[in-house]
């Protein structure tokens, strides 16, 4: 049997393309683009169509603490990345959670999209 992914795409609505695109670029470290080819604009998470991951798209998200939480690594120190978070208009909800592969937080995007900022355990 193949190891498949879990997770094989998210969608993440947001109510400003430009500002949530911001927000992820400071929290996450990517570097997005967006894009108007297809039917809805998007903008892709970490700009890798080709991999398992994700975009925002305009949409009205769900009402705070109502949708899915979407768990995403964060680049260096779970606790810069929850101050980048606060920053950049988002919302930190906890402090750290350890379990076995890692630690996180639990935060919300400046649209209340429930969020885990993720930080991998170093091997």
């Amino acid at each position: 049997m193949t190891q498949q992914p879990i997770v094989v795409w998210s969608e993440i609505p947001v109510s400003d393309m430009q500002k949530s695109i911001a927000f992820y670029e400071t929290v996450f470290g990517y570097d997005m683009k967006l894009d108007e080819t297809g039917p809805n604009p998007i903008a892709v998470l970490g700009s890798a169509l080709n991999a398992v991951g994700g975009h925002l798209y305009p949409g009205k998200p769900a009402e705070a603490g109502q949708g899915p939480t979407l768990h995403l690594a964060v680049p260096g120190a779970l606790e810069d990345a929850a101050t980048r978070c606060a920053q950049a208009g988002g919302t930190v909800l906890s402090g750290p959670v350890a379990i076995p592969p890692g630690r996180f937080v639990y935060a919300r995007d400046p649209d209340g999209n429930s969020l885990g900022l993720f930080e991998p355990k170093v091997a």
